[in-house]
């Protein structure tokens, strides 16, 4: 079980419509970012292949995304090739003390992908998910499938809605935030009914945690 949207919201037909002008922002604001941001993609696919040779430039990633639907997520690959496989060794280091792993000074992260992920540009290829309608700009992050299983049925109030490049925990202390707090994070984005002047803020307010990289890792 989990929590539907209308459980929380009163007036669904108003937020039917606020998600067609939301989709219609990602589309044009995600077709416009692609091409302004062409020489950096360019610069990352280089930089990646130069630093890992042995492995892909694109990283990609089962995810789940709204109503459990499956999807493959796109990142510039920040880790070396054997990563997943070690992952497993690592579990007594995660430090978000719930389902999702996070470890600083990760030592299956290769030196430039420090710097990706430091600023997030291992993100960017998700601009292409948001075309394709798998993800939205802002929204809970997309987990993957083995998080998901482990979720409380509190926890999958945040699969009600599309999945997004950034929302409330990302521009509030990111990584360095417990799993707990992230989804109760995630879930207090959600009860606001997904306005669309919320969503410009939060957009404006990640664009200051990158630049100032902190709470990445």
């Amino acid at each position: 079980n989990r929590l539907n949207l209308s459980d929380i919201w009163q007036h669904p037909h108003k937020i039917r419509y606020r998600h067609m002008i939301k989709r219609f922002v990602d589309f044009t604001a995600t077709s416009i970012a692609l091409v302004l941001l062409s020489p950096v993609f360019l610069f990352c696919a280089i930089a990646v292949k130069l630093s890992d040779p042995k492995g892909p430039i694109i990283f990609k990633q089962t995810r789940v995304g709204r109503d459990g639907k499956l999807f493959k997520m796109y990142k510039f690959r920040s880790m070396y090739v054997d990563a997943e496989e070690r992952k497993q060794q690592l579990m007594a280091k995660n430090e978000t003390g719930g389902k999702t792993f996070k470890m600083k000074n990760d030592p299956r992260i290769y030196p430039f992908g420090r710097v990706l992920r430091k600023f997030s540009l291992d993100e960017l290829p998700q601009f292409i998910n948001i075309l394709k309608g798998d993800m939205s700009i802002v929204g809970p992050r997309p987990p993957i499938p083995s998080e998901v299983a482990e979720y409380e049925p509190w926890h999958r109030m945040r699969l009600s809605v599309t999945p997004g490049l950034t929302c409330i925990w990302q521009v509030s202390g990111r990584s360095n935030i417990p799993f707990e707090g992230q989804m109760r994070l995630d879930n207090d984005y959600i009860r606001r009914d997904g306005k669309i002047g919320d969503d410009i803020k939060l957009i404006l307010k990640t664009f200051k945690v990158v630049f100032k990289g902190d709470g990445a890792y």
